[in-house]
């Protein structure tokens, strides 16, 4: 895409996040007003909490993926970052954008549009993603800097996505796990929305886990307790590793879990090892490594990120399989870490009911798509109308199931 004007605005793309520097990225990407936006209560919602420390679309985070080559080349994600940049050179506002070649990596699925599409005629790829890459975390997708020019230069950006669009003559434009206020934007602009399920635990100012599993059910209470003790029974301990803990040998032990883990759930693991080498070295004190060990070496563990208020669970992997390892290592001992650290919630990751039980209560998550031919947008919309309203229907009845104590009924 070519420079393009926007008013005063200039509108233009990098392939790379080399030629932006790292301090106007994450200007845009984490700005302070978005403080302002996050509720001081750690209350249950039906939506995501805000973070204005999102690690997933920072330049680290998205850097480490270009150094190690899990985006660029023949991935298939070729990087077309927007930049929206006034009179002086400064950037106000930016989009993680990439043209896709398939839709691999992105946890919102519509392999089934881009097949009828292609069914009927139609070409499907290439297509424009605004998201952060392998990571099915909401988070700021349109990134504005704090400033009296934000919603102009946010406009900027969705005009900047139609624009590039058809440059590239992709079929549609994809913004996935998005958060307020991109959604809203985006929804004036004509997208439309798209629902999930996650499973988010919600932090009630508790002190420790005991408080946390007081307002549980007294046998969801006992059920808990005996998974943990044993997951950890087999003369199992759990090492929790961040910054200068993570040394290239802890890397090459979680590397190969993940690996196992990846090649069965997906025939071919999205990250390489370069990439936890490079993530670890730029923004390892963000990175919380769970790992289990059992007779002097790891057998075990889960990677986390963490927000300025929320830790993010991204991947697991083990070479031994242990009863209810994979509990205590992803769900248990971030639901203790948030609560030693004051982080409002933890997020687990996509999909999973299984989380439920554990204390994750089910949350709506949210993405935006636009489509170019109507013969296709019409569909879609319809069926994203109808999928709505069975999420809807679905969080609630998970709700219900939920562990904790029934207001106004006796402790069974």
């Amino acid at each position: 895409m070519s420079e393009a004007g926007n008013g005063d605005l200039t509108v233009r793309v990098a392939t790379s996040l080399k030629a932006v520097p790292a301090g106007a990225w994450n200007a845009c990407a984490n700005p302070h007003a978005l403080a302002d936006a996050i509720s001081a209560s750690a209350a249950p919602s039906d939506a995501p909490a805000l973070d204005r420390d999102n690690p997933f679309v920072s330049h680290e985070f998205l850097m480490a993926l270009e150094d190690s080559r899990c985006i660029g080349g023949r991935t298939g994600w070729s990087p077309a970052y927007l930049l929206v940049e006034d009179e002086a050179g400064q950037l106000l506002a930016a989009a993680p954008s990439f043209l896709k070649s398939h839709s691999q990596g992105e946890y919102v699925f519509d392999h089934g549009w881009a097949d009828a599409y292609e069914r009927a005629g139609g070409r499907y790829y290439p297509k424009l993603l605004v998201a952060a890459p392998f990571t099915p975390a909401t988070g700021p997708r349109l990134l504005v800097a704090d400033g009296p020019r934000a919603d102009e230069a946010r406009a900027a950006l969705i005009d900047g996505l139609e624009a590039l669009r058809g440059q590239t003559q992709s079929s549609s434009v994809h913004v996935t796990f998005a958060q307020e206020p991109d959604i809203a934007a985006l929804q004036q602009a004509g997208y439309i929305e798209r629902n999930d399920l996650q499973f988010h635990w919600q932090n009630e100012a508790f002190g420790s886990y005991d408080d946390f599993l007081a307002t549980l059910a007294s046998r969801k209470r006992k059920a808990l307790k005996r998974e943990r003790r044993e997951a950890l029974s087999a003369g199992i301990s759990i090492d929790v590793l961040s910054g200068n803990d993570l040394t290239e040998a802890v890397w090459d032990d979680f590397f190969s879990f993940y690996e196992d883990t990846g090649a069965r759930k997906w025939g071919r693991p999205y990250l390489n090892r370069a990439f936890f080498s490079a993530v670890g070295a730029a923004m390892g004190e963000r990175i919380v490594l769970m790992m289990a060990k059992r007779a002097g070496r790891h057998i075990a563990g889960a990677i986390n990120f963490r927000g300025a208020n929320t830790l993010y669970g991204r991947n697991w992997g083990c070479i031994e399989d242990h009863p209810f390892l994979h509990f205590e290592v992803c769900y248990h001992q971030a639901i203790d870490y948030a609560i030693a650290h004051g982080l409002a919630r933890v997020e687990a990751g996509a999909q999973g009911e299984h989380k439920l039980a554990r204390g994750y209560r089910p949350v709506i998550t949210r993405s935006l798509h636009q489509i170019a031919d109507p013969g296709l947008r019409r569909p879609v919309a319809a069926y994203l109308a109808q999928e709505r309203e069975q999420i809807a229907a679905a969080r609630e009845a998970l709700a219900a199931e939920s562990p904790f104590r029934k207001t106004g009924t006796a402790d069974d």
